[in-house]
């Protein structure tokens, strides 16, 4: 037979419910920190390879103003009127970029210093030595600018191979070589206006420009033939390779003629004038090829930060949109529901097996006194006490 049970409301299953949304949010929250992270670091790189290219565009325009300055102090030392016109022109460009950029590299006090003593140089000076002493004042101070500029910018500290040795060869090591042949040229020609007693304080004095001219000058020729032959843009190598020749050449020449002569103890000046302008002509045509090649190392390796942080947000975005998605199935999964429907006997559940056995079957066992019946029965087999006295 068929009980009808009560219908009895299942307690919710709210903690189950729970658990995934909970899991998801303790998952999504690390996820979300590790992209942050990233992305902070990708853009801290970003801001550093941009400053350093601001650098890059400093040299540049400080590149001519060292070449029109050697040039400067070769002519007042040699009693010639100063070309002051390539000079002034290279001020000025300088003076646009230190304007624009200066205030984020911390130039513009040291670059208003050395415009100042620049615009103070006489044009014509009647004392060579007096000259030569207030032009390397000048130039020891642009020297110092280069090194700031590198300092400042974070080319110092560059991590590529190729666009640090780059660096180092066109912000420190060309402007001291130019500076250093430049001043050996003008010692050699004061040299030979000084009395015989200054002799041996000119050999002393020649003896350290030459040095001080040629180890920047093979410093250079090493650091650009690592990178000419290690590097993989065939652009770098084709187009470095004349500059470059010509300049170790003019380096090589510089000092086989800086040597004072074995007999006569003097030094060849006009070869060594020759010699010193071959290097700055090389110089010059080197500088700027070999700061394309820094700006195009800087500018990919830009690009690529900028793919890897478009990469990280994408990979952190899926990763949010899966945890998101399982906490919400979580929420939004049910338990089959059982509530309401009818309890079944066995014997019922029987019937139901084997619809065709209809027969009834008392429950229990024969001496089972639940199940017989009440009062008195009419059963003539059953024997009663008083039916022996009949």
């Amino acid at each position: 037979m068929t009980v009808p049970a009560s219908r009895v409301r299942r307690r919710p299953r709210t903690p189950g419910r729970i658990l995934p949304l909970i899991l998801a949010t303790a998952l999504l929250l690390p996820v979300a920190f590790l992209v942050i992270r990233a992305h902070q670091y990708i853009d801290a790189d970003r801001e550093a390879l941009q400053q350093e290219r601001l650098g890059v565009e400093y040299l540049r325009a400080l590149g001519p103003v060292t070449e029109a300055l050697v040039d400067a102090q070769s002519a007042a030392v040699a009693d010639r009127r100063p070309p002051r016109e390539n000079l002034q022109k290279a001020v000025e460009q300088v003076a646009a970029v230190d304007a624009r950029i200066g205030a984020e590299l911390s130039t513009n006090e040291r670059w208003a210093g050395i415009r100042a003593k620049l615009e103070a140089l006489p044009e014509r000076s009647l004392d060579p030595e007096a000259a030569f002493s207030a032009y390397r004042e000048v130039t020891d101070l642009l020297l110092a600018l280069h090194g700031k500029v590198r300092e400042t910018s974070g080319l110092i500290r560059d991590s590529g191979a190729a666009s640090y040795f780059l660096q180092d060869g066109v912000g420190e090591e060309m402007p001291e070589a130019t500076v250093a042949a430049g001043r050996l040229v003008d010692a050699t020609v004061l040299a030979g206006q000084r009395p015989a007693s200054d002799q041996v304080r000119t050999l002393s004095e020649l003896a350290t420009l030459r040095l001080a001219a040629l180890q920047p000058a093979n410093d250079l020729v090493n650091n650009l033939r690592a990178v000419v032959d290690s590097s993989a843009s065939a652009d770098l190598g084709a187009s470095v390779l004349t500059p470059f020749d010509a300049y170790q050449r003019a380096a090589e020449a510089m000092a086989l003629h800086s040597q004072p002569d074995n007999r006569t103890g003097t030094i060849n000046l006009v070869r060594l004038t020759s010699a010193r302008d071959d290097a700055q002509r090389a110089a010059g045509q080197l500088q700027p090829i070999l700061l394309d090649e820094i700006d195009r190392l800087l500018v990919e390796r830009i690009d690529q930060l900028d793919r890897d942080d478009v990469l990280t947000m994408v990979a952190g975005g899926v990763a949010g949109l899966l945890l998101i998605a399982l906490a919400v199935a979580g929420w939004l999964s049910r338990p089959s529901d059982t509530t309401g429907r009818p309890h079944t006997t066995d014997d019922e559940a029987g019937d139901l097996e084997h619809p065709a056995d209809t027969r009834w079957e008392p429950m229990g066992t024969p001496g089972d006194r639940a199940l017989q019946p009440v009062g008195h029965g009419h059963d003539p087999d059953r024997w009663r006490p008083f039916d022996a006295a009949r």
